[in-house]
């Protein structure tokens, strides 16, 4: 029995993310500089998605 084709190789299944995790929504809003060490971490602005 052969392998299907869509599960072969996992490096073409890297399709864009459109949601972050919160750490990464924070490192992104540290470097744009609207977030502050200590501020709380529930409920972030929402962030646009970097390539």
């Amino acid at each position: 029995m052969s392998t299907h084709p869509s599960l072969k190789n996992s490096n073409s299944m890297k399709a864009r993310r459109n949601v972050l995790k919160r750490f990464e929504r924070v490192d992104v809003l540290r470097q744009e500089g609207r977030y502050q060490e200590g501020q709380k971490v529930w409920g972030l602005p929402k962030t646009k998605v970097k390539e």
